[in-house]
């Protein structure tokens, strides 16, 4: 389209061009400016950031028995009633992450799939079924229950 637009004759207006094409004219106008193309730049490292030992400090607490099956939250609850801050519980959360453990510590039962009941009724009032249900009335707040059962 906007190469339609450009090859117009000049005596007709972009604005008309536009319209009639049903383009807007900003659209033309971002179609026509060159992209700009920013230059990958090589993120710094925070100086904050805990250095190699320091992380390998922290994944070897986590792996403690002790705190094998548990979240970094109550990891981290339990080192500061030690007296000990080695990270936040974000940056534990990271390290796990980076070490391909994040996700739940304890170890899980199996799903087991359980086939659907179905209910047969092969003889007279073998199967019943019920339900209740609140019915409204003409009066606010007042309601009636409608029990009903069926053999």
């Amino acid at each position: 389209m906007s190469a339609l637009i450009a090859a117009r004759d000049p005596l007709i207006p972009l604005r008309h061009a536009c319209s009639a094409l049903g383009m807007p004219r900003a659209t033309l106008y971002r179609h026509a400016k060159p992209k700009n193309v920013r230059a990958a730049t090589a993120r710094r490292c925070s100086a904050r950031r805990l250095s190699e030992p320091e992380r390998q400090a922290v994944l070897e607490v986590l792996h403690e028995p002790r705190f094998a099956d548990q979240p970094p939250a109550q990891v981290y609850a339990k080192l500061l009633d030690e007296g000990r801050y080695l990270c936040s519980i974000r940056t534990m959360h990271r390290l796990l992450a980076q070490a391909g453990e994040a996700g739940e510590r304890r170890v899980q039962r199996p799903k087991t799939h359980h086939a659907v009941p179905r209910l047969m009724a092969d003889a007279p009032n073998v199967v019943w079924s019920w339900d209740i249900t609140k019915l409204a009335t003409a009066l606010k707040g007042v309601f009636l229950s409608l029990y009903v059962v069926l053999p």
